[in-house]
């Protein structure tokens, strides 16, 4: 397993497909997952620390698990079938519970925890970004920079 970062979300085009796009801590590679728009919006608030006024279900998910005394250590990405990517959801008892990636990502987000992905979902889906190529990668951070919520939802 391999540690990532989340980088952000965008919206693909032609498609106006959300996706996510995670980062290896310590490498070259790149993972970009297709998510929906609801869990775009979640994960974007999350980076952005917007807290609305009242929780929505990833906050809530937050607030069962640390109101049942549980704690999710981990988020692992486990695989990838026929392009849908797999995750499980790790917590501190050694219970495992399966999620898609795009919520597990939402609450690691909310509880600081640890994003992993297995070695060989990056080696089938990742991207590596030679140096040349990392002027790209600047302008999809300064995108990332200025996208807000609202850019995820329909027209």
């Amino acid at each position: 397993m391999r540690e990532v970062d989340v980088i952000g979300v965008r919206v693909e085009m032609p498609s106006n497909q959300p996706i996510v796009l995670l980062r290896e801590v310590s490498g070259e590679r790149y993972l970009p997952i297709w998510i929906g728009a609801v869990e775009a919006t979640a994960i974007a608030f999350a980076q952005q620390g917007v807290v609305p006024p009242r929780p929505l279900t990833h906050d809530l998910m937050k607030s069962i698990v640390e109101e049942t005394g549980n704690e999710l250590t981990e988020v692992r990405i486990t695989d990838m079938k026929d392009g849908v990517f797999y995750a499980v959801l790790v917590f501190g008892s050694g219970v495992e519970v399966s999620a898609r990636p795009s919520d597990s990502i939402a609450l690691a987000l909310r509880t600081g925890s640890r994003i992993v992905c297995a070695e060989d979902v990056l080696d089938v889906a990742g991207l590596a970004v030679p140096e040349e190529q990392e002027d790209e990668v600047e302008k999809f951070r300064e995108f990332l920079d200025h996208v807000t919520p609202e850019d995820f939802e329909s027209h």
